[in-house]
């Protein structure tokens, strides 16, 4: 069952057609993947879903309803969260006071259980749940980042670019944390510069190349395309 349906969206800064007419769908269960270099679209097209940037054409349909160009604040609402690019933490603000702003739209009593839980997937965030966020090293912030946005217990969590300057053994637990996440019931919508670990996890992925989908496949078939081992994988 299609979760999340991208029809022939069209996206612009000014007069830069960043994303060309692109389509692609999540099943619900799924982990899928974009991957693309930079400059592919992958962020504009996460964050056109999330509301952030409105769409010049095109549809974005979540659990049969269109919601194409609806504000981000309904959009979590409606049950998807973006952990962003970038981590973009409240670094003046503790932990728990970032994981508290991911809850706006929950109860107090709701998001002290979702704290506790989100606390068992990322020990390091309980350990520090005092600490001011600016002092977190890189990878505790990705974890904060992935906490805030479950925080509002979406059915889909998307996800920009979460290994971007991580260690490798960051990395990997992130991954790990993905695969925990999409087995528990989180639907996933992943964004990738590594596309071997993107690939490795995925259900399903597609290729952007300057605002087109050039190839689509199952994890497995992407992962042994010639033309994306060439492009993506040093092959």
């Amino acid at each position: 069952m299609s979760m999340l349906t991208v029809q022939d969206l069209q996206v612009y800064y000014g007069a830069i057609h960043a994303v060309k007419g692109i389509s692609f769908e999540v099943n619900e269960g799924e982990i899928v993947s974009l991957i693309g270099a930079n400059g592919a679209g992958k962020s504009t097209t996460m964050n056109t879903i999330a509301g952030l940037i409105k769409p010049r054409s095109g549809k974005i349909v979540y659990q049969d309803e269109d919601i194409t160009g609806l504000a981000a604040h309904k959009v979590v609402a409606k049950g998807m969260a973006l952990c962003p690019e970038g981590r973009r933490v409240f670094s003046n603000l503790t932990v728990q006071e970032n994981l508290e702003m991911g809850g706006y739209l929950r109860t107090n009593d709701e998001n002290e259980k979702t704290m506790e839980l989100i606390f068992k997937y990322f020990p390091r965030l309980q350990e520090r749940r005092s600490q001011v966020a600016g002092t977190l090293s890189g990878g505790e912030q990705q974890m904060l980042a992935m906490g805030r946005a479950l925080m509002s217990h979406p059915k889909l969590l998307m996800l920009d670019e979460p290994s971007m300057g991580l260690a490798p053994i960051l990395v990997d637990e992130i991954f790990d944390i993905i695969e925990t996440l999409n087995k528990e019931g989180t639907t996933i919508l992943l964004v990738e510069q590594n596309a071997q670990m993107a690939l490795s996890i995925a259900d399903r992925g597609y290729v952007l190349e300057v605002g087109n989908i050039v190839l689509t496949g199952t994890g497995e078939e992407l992962l042994n395309n010639s033309a994306v081992k060439s492009a993506y994988l040093g092959g």
